[in-house]
Parts: C-alpha cells; sequence; structure tokens
C-alpha cells in the first residue's frame, strides 16, 4: 500500500495500539509501513499536540512519543511539510466544512499530497477528502 496521512489521534493510537483505532484504519497504517511507504505525519500535528500538553488536555509522553518515533526510523513515520502545495489546497477545504485550523491543515497534507488520510473525524470524513476509517 502507498502512504498515508495520518491524523493526530490516529498516529497517537497507532503508537499506543489503543483500541479505539478503527480496524480499517490500523490495517492502513500497517500495510503502509510494511510495504515501505511511510505513515506521513502533518507538521501542525507536532503543534497541534504541542498545544494539547500545554492546555493539559495530553499528557507530555504523547508528545515525547511521537517525537521519538518520528526520529526512529523503526517506526515508518515521517514529517509532511506545511509548505506552498499544504496552503493552496487548504483553499479547496471549506471553513464550514471543517472548522479548526489543525484538521484543516492536516486534511489539506493528504489532499495536495493525492493520499487518504486515516481519521476518525466525522467533519473531516464527510468533507469530501478522500479518508479511510
Amino acid at each position: 500500500m502507498p502512504s498515508v496521512v495520518a491524523d493526530t489521534h490516529a498516529v497517537l493510537w497507532y503508537l499506543g495500539r489503543d483500541s479505539r483505532l478503527s480496524i480499517a484504519a490500523a490495517n492502513a497504517l500497517r500495510s503502509a509501513v510494511e510495504g515501505g511507504a511511510p505513515i506521513l505525519v502533518a507538521s501542525i500535528s507536532l503543534v497541534e499536540l504541542t498545544y494539547l500538553v500545554v492546555k493539559g488536555r495530553l499528557p507530555a509522553i504523547a508528545l515525547q512519543a511521537l517525537r521519538d518515533a518520528l526520529a526512529d526510523p523503526e517506526f515508518g513515520l515521517a514529517l509532511a511539510p506545511l509548505d506552498l502545495r499544504v496552503a493552496g489546497a487548504l483553499q479547496q477545504i471549506p471553513r464550514g466544512d471543517v472548522p479548526d485550523l489543525p484538521d484543516r491543515v492536516i486534511a489539506a497534507t493528504a489532499l495536495s499530497m493525492h493520499l487518504p488520510l486515516v481519521t476518525r473525524d466525522g467533519r473531516i470524513r464527510s468533507s469530501g477528502i478522500l479518508t479511510i476509517w
């Protein structure tokens, strides 16, 4: 399977082997890595996690786990940049459909790379973006 883009919660649940990750999502993530394609993590996910840790909504270990996994090639993760292509794709995702900016940037990352987004987010899934859940 080719690469997939993982929403912030999806990559955390994948790393933590969390049962909230759907079977289809887990299979897509695992298949990408086993096929030699990285799971792409939007760079804004690191910013989003930092914000959630500072607000006390997630433990600091969540951010550290993602950083460690990105630094270790064995995990099969790669950071996807926030670049001009992503900024351009952002215009194709209506704010009324996906109002949260980090979610819009994550969706735009997948859209700009022509890859499916692994996400449980109902607003993103109903926005027309190719998703897996």
